[in-house]
């Protein structure tokens, strides 16, 4: 089976978390046409590999952080301006982490 076949959720956020009988429920939002935050989701999560899949978050975060301090901003998005003094750098348009 490849991804394809599985449905795909597009979050901002987080609206809301709880847990009931060992799982984790995590509801996903995305911004609606009037700025407001809407469900979008929800990722059920057992707790025992809820904290292995906050570390693994954790990781990517940091690959992305350190590629965007790798590519400067005018190679990875050269149609896009450069950032402005005090502004976050513009996110390249694309990479890949892990083994796809």
């Amino acid at each position: 089976m490849s991804l394809t076949d599985k449905p795909a959720v597009f979050a901002d956020g987080i609206m809301d978390a709880s847990v009931h009988y060992g799982v984790a429920r995590i509801t996903l939002a995305q911004l609606g046409p009037d700025g407001k935050a809407q469900p979008s989701g929800q990722l059920m999560v057992p707790l025992v590999q809820l904290p292995a899949m906050a570390n693994a978050l954790a990781a990517l975060v940091r690959q992305i952080e350190a590629k965007l301090k790798e590519t400067p901003a005018t190679a990875a998005a050269p149609a896009q301006p450069a950032a402005a003094p005090g502004e976050a750098t513009p996110m390249p348009g694309a990479f890949t982490f892990g083994s796809r």
